[in-house]
């Protein structure tokens, strides 16, 4: 039974460092811009978005520029925050919890 012991330890471990992860991910803010810097999108770690800006001379272009440009920031950010939360979370289980409920 000493191996179920030292299993539990581990898990432990591991169930520590992804709190710890999750306090790193917080805290990690990425920027992402599209159209050539007119749309501005602070995004953290956990995907949580941080704030969103337009450059004012932006704003004058036909509806449907801003739309296209909004939605692919929107998209890069959430992409760059969850490329963050994978590498994060694979250095910490080993690639263990990929695909596991409650893991990602």
């Amino acid at each position: 039974m000493v191996g179920v012991g030292k299993l539990l330890k581990q898990a432990q471990k591991m169930q520590k460092r992804m709190e710890e992860a999750q306090g790193e991910l917080a805290d990690h803010v990425i920027d992402v811009s599209s159209g050539g810097g007119a749309v501005k999108i602070k995004i953290n770690g956990q995907g949580e978005f941080q704030s969103i800006s337009f450059d004012p001379e932006f704003l004058k272009e036909d509806a449907e520029v801003i739309e296209a440009a909004a939605l692919e920031a929107v998209r890069e950010a959430s992409a760059k925050a969850k490329e963050a939360n994978e590498k994060l979370m694979q250095e910490i289980t080993g690639g263990m919890g990929m695909g596991l409920p409650g893991l990602m």
